[in-house]
């Protein structure tokens, strides 16, 4: 676990990153963390009081990486961009978990479980992942029909996405 002391960034413009706030992760530290490493890789700890886990951090450039701060992750440390932060951050080496009710609901439908597997690993979590963010059973629930219907037709995360832009989930 390394621990040290930050300030709470905002990107002013920086392309898709306009208006992240994040912290960084200077090359010293994500040298500790994982040697020699460039990529993206997953990280757990501590930011002051607040524990995450499975948290990615996004490579820089010149072996810096930095870690978004989402709001839900403000609001619960109670910070803004300029506030310092206490971290301690170590790797996550644990297994991602797929949705196991989603899962289950691909398990029944043969044709959308062989085209969920023919995607990239990273494809396949942006699916379970979108499926987790669901913050009521209802939501989820609608999340799964809706992903076992796109895997069905043959569709991506993307472009089940797109092909329903009107719908709020």
């Amino acid at each position: 676990m390394v621990k040290y002391t930050t300030i709470i960034l905002k990107f002013d413009k920086q392309g898709e990153k306009t208006g992240w706030t994040y912290i960084k992760i200077p090359s010293d530290v994500a040298n500790k963390l994982k040697p020699g490493n460039k990529k993206s890789f997953r990280v757990k700890g501590k930011l002051d009081t607040y524990s995450f886990k499975k948290t990615s951090l996004l490579p820089m450039g010149n072996g810096n990486f930095i870690m978004p701060l989402n709001a839900s992750i403000r609001k619960t440390i109670g910070k803004r961009h300029g506030a310092m932060l206490n971290v301690q951050i170590a790797e996550d080496k644990s297994d991602f978990v797929f949705n196991p009710d989603m899962m289950a609901c691909l398990a029944d439908e043969p044709v959308a479980l062989k085209f969920f597997k023919q995607q990239p690993g990273s494809h396949q979590k942006y699916f379970s992942k979108w499926v987790d963010s669901a913050k009521t059973d209802i939501t989820k629930a609608k999340k799964i029909a809706m992903v076992v219907n796109a895997l069905s037709k043959g569709q991506g995360f993307a472009e089940m996405i797109r092909a329903n832009t009107n719908k709020r989930y």
